[in-house]
């Protein structure tokens, strides 16, 4: 409700309007602004400022201030390793990562948010690498004063699920396998090491062990048998994975062992991917475009599979939407479309 009362009443109300001070040649601007709750120690200065009176609002059962609102909106929706300052400003909250990791969103529960008029929440896009410290949302109370219901009716969408959790990035032992008759024979220069260790390097992982093998079926499944003998947390095996005659990369890794196998994808570059795992440990099967574009799908698929993710058909095929590269001049990865579906 607004309504106009003397300033010594004031005490404890909501401004409904900006107050504006001016101090020649040095300040022009807002000495409070709409939406603070005014103080005792307020009153000298609103007097200096020549106020007698102010408009305010007051309060029904039922209805919340926009900072008190904003509160409990980001308690909410923040979840595992996201934090935000507990002081908001105008209704608004930023949401900060507290590590470096790959930020996840519940996007089913943000539409429903955002189908709320009064309340805003937007963010960065599922599956972002974030850096700690780094803002991945921000929420806005839109009106001064909010209906209690408005806000339980966020808390009840958060019952079971945050919409907004960070996943730590694990720092894995790594072997790699480089496989074809062109390298292991010393025809052409491996140049599939350099660009894995580079990307890797990024997420501190440390390459444990490098092997070369030809395209022999046997040699790289003894070569994958030797990694996990060493105890390599993460296997990486680039070349032979398209579906010439000659290419058994592939059928190597599912002789070996390998379980929940996802070949191909569509994102491109990066048609010819696959995930998989043996005895528990992630392999990663790397198509040659890795080394001829700066982007691709090991990019987008690396920090899924350090923070621990089970990599599904169904995710991969999410992938769809967002998932051709532009292949620009300058590259900008990750502040592009690319893998963000």
């Amino acid at each position: 409700m607004l309504k106009t009362i003397p300033l010594e009443d004031a005490v404890g109300h909501v401004l409904a309007h900006d107050i504006t001070e001016i101090r020649p040649g040095d300040f022009k601007g807002p000495a409070f602004k709409k939406g603070h709750i005014v103080t005792k120690e307020d009153i000298l200065h609103l007097k200096r400022l020549g106020k007698e009176h102010l408009y305010v609002l007051t309060l029904d059962p039922g209805e919340l201030h926009e900072d008190d609102a904003a509160l409990r909106l980001a308690t909410a929706i923040a979840g595992e390793n996201v934090e935000f300052d507990q002081r908001p400003s105008e209704g608004k909250i930023s949401l900060k990562s507290k590590i470096k990791g790959l930020f996840k969103v519940d996007v089913d529960a943000l539409v429903q948010i955002a189908m709320i008029p009064e309340i805003c929440v937007s963010s960065l896009h599922n599956n972002t690498v974030v850096k700690q410290g780094q803002i991945v949302a921000a929420t806005r109370v839109i009106p001064l004063v909010v209906k209690c219901k408005v806000i339980e009716e966020v808390e009840e969408i958060c019952k079971n699920t945050k919409i907004f959790n960070i996943k730590s990035l694990n720092k894995l032992r790594t072997g790699v396998i480089v496989t074809g008759n062109e390298v292991y024979y010393g025809l052409i220069e491996d140049r599939f090491n350099g660009t894995i260790a580079k990307k890797l390097k990024d997420y501190e992982c440390d390459i444990l062990k490098t092997l070369y093998c030809p395209d022999n079926t046997q040699m790289i499944v003894n070569a994958i048998n030797e990694l996990i003998s060493e105890n390599v947390k993460l296997i990486i095996i680039s070349g032979g994975m398209s579906v010439d005659p000659d290419d058994v990369t592939r059928l190597a890794i599912a002789e070996a062992g390998a379980t929940e196998i996802v070949y191909g994808t569509p994102i491109l570059p990066g048609a010819m991917f696959l995930y998989a795992k043996i005895r528990g440990i992630p392999i990663m099967g790397l198509p040659a475009c890795v080394i001829y574009f700066k982007t691709t799908v090991f990019d987008i698929m690396l920090p899924r599979v350090l923070a621990g993710e089970e990599i599904k058909r169904e995710d991969v095929a999410r992938l769809a939407h967002g998932g051709i590269c532009l292949n620009c001049k300058e590259c900008r990865y990750p502040i592009c479309p690319f893998g963000k579906g």
